[in-house]
């Protein structure tokens, strides 16, 4: 099997142009055969006519001396057959094999008639004519030589054509390394993203379909960077919030060993432990909800419902959360029936609301509003909480992405939240965003489109 590309190409470029040369050639000799084999016999015939008339008109020595000096029979051979086989010849074979004339062929011109040999169907190359002299009827049988001519303008055809093939291949052999070596390129960038290494640069300037191709390379190793430092940062985030209350549930544990430890402090190590473990849990349950929502395997079940009469019921849900916060809630929430998965959307206000009731401050109010037009719905979630930094709106729907620790820490929480609510936002096909000052709130809004998307 042949590896190298440069030699495809070049064995390519030469197939081609011989099989259309060759393809080329048969059809051109089909088209033009019929007129070919008629010039060639017309003019063979009309040499044979006119030495014929020769011999009708001048005595037989002074013919033959006319026809043995006739220029023609560098180009022609002619035999002359009497009745006993016996002939003579005119012209020089300049190595060339004569025809084969049988004595039938040689009573059938003597009888009168005119004899045409063809032994292929290119041209007739014998051609039998009765030839009336003073001493009787006799078989002039004439046949075309290959000129000098002919056969130089054959061999420097030949050497035309074996010099094009090489100059032909050496340009496009040249012309395949500046065509393979963006590919070449391509090939090594491929090999070091394969073992890691994403600080590749191509350089490939060429337009068209390579550059294409390069751009698109680029782009998708610029992607794969930004997906490897994620890959980083998640396993860095997973270990850090996993490393948080293990620690805090071996040294609580470690602390239950100790046998003068009174009845109220091992009963609060025991409610950190299991306050620890829960976090875990919760976390490990939304890294599979998260990861089941990416990977797409989760289906959209889609089923009608009272989208304002949902979230007053995820409200209702959560009271135990605000009501001892004296936080109040400000409802404009107009009467729609949706189209939508029904429980995932029930997470993402749960996951919203939860949040504006966690950064608000005591004795605050949250203000949720439904407007809807031709196309989408929006359901706005704005509270009076603390608000989220220009820098950490950007990051906000990041996994593990905690915009204010403190209060994080002092609330829980594993930033896990809002990364699971743009999932499910996306899968319908929507768009979430955030819209905040520091110390002023924050509005989240949520825009659904009203056709429901197919899966």
């Amino acid at each position: 099997m042949i590896r190298s590309l440069y030699i495809r190409v070049v064995l390519t470029f030469l197939v081609s142009v011989i099989v259309g040369t060759l393809i080329a050639f048969l059809i051109t000799f089909w088209v033009f055969e019929e007129k070919l084999n008629e010039n060639l016999h017309t003019t063979l015939l009309n040499f044979g006519q006119d030495i014929v008339r020769i011999y009708e008109t001048f005595p037989l020595r002074e013919a033959d001396s006319l026809v043995s000096g006739m220029k023609q029979l560098n180009s022609y051979h002619i035999r002359i057959f009497d009745e006993t086989g016996q002939f003579q010849s005119y012209g020089t074979l300049n190595g060339q094999n004569p025809a084969t004339v049988t004595m039938d062929q040689v009573k059938k011109v003597l009888g009168g008639e005119v004899v045409q040999v063809n032994p292929s169907t290119v041209a007739t190359n014998l051609l039998g004519l009765p030839l009336k002299t003073e001493m009787g009827t006799k078989a002039m049988f004439v046949e075309p030589l290959t000129s000098p001519s002919s056969s130089f303008a054959v061999k420097w055809l030949l050497t035309f054509v074996t010099y094009s093939l090489i100059a032909g291949s050496l340009l496009i052999l040249v012309a395949a390394i500046f065509l393979i070596r963006p590919i070449k390129k391509l090939t090594t960038a491929t090999k070091r993203i394969a073992a890691g290494d994403f600080n590749v640069k191509l350089n490939i300037k060429q337009k068209g379909e390579l550059g294409t191709l390069a751009r698109s390379f680029e782009e998708m190793m610029h992607d794969l960077q930004q997906l490897e430092q994620m890959r980083k940062e998640f396993v860095s985030n997973v270990s850090h919030e996993v490393q948080s209350p293990l620690t805090s549930i071996s040294g609580y544990a470690l602390a239950l060993k100790q046998v003068d430890i009174a009845d109220h402090e091992r009963s609060r190590y025991l409610d950190i432990i299991i306050a620890e473990a829960g976090r875990m849990s919760k976390m490990s349950d939304s890294l599979l909800k998260l990861s089941l929502l990416e990977s797409q395997s989760r289906q959209l079940r889609l089923i009608t419902f009272s989208l304002d009469e949902q979230i007053r019921r995820v409200i209702v849900a959560i009271q135990p959360q605000w009501s001892a916060r004296n936080i109040r809630f400000d409802l404009n929430l107009k009467v729609i029936q949706f189209m939508a998965d029904h429980d995932l959307l029930n997470q993402v206000w749960t996951n919203i609301i939860g949040n504006s009731i966690k950064f608000s401050m005591d004795g605050g109010i949250i203000i949720v509003s439904i407007k809807q037009d031709i196309k989408n719905v929006t359901v706005r979630i704005s509270d009076t909480g603390i608000g989220i930094s220009p820098e950490d709106q950007k990051r906000i729907f990041e996994r593990f992405f905690k915009a204010d620790r403190s209060h994080s820490r002092k609330y829980g929480g594993s930033g896990m939240g809002l990364a699971i609510v743009k999932q499910i936002v996306s899968l319908h096909q929507g768009d979430i965003r955030v819209e905040s000052e520091p110390g002023r709130g924050t509005a989240v809004i949520v825009t659904l489109p009203i056709i429901a998307p197919t899966d």
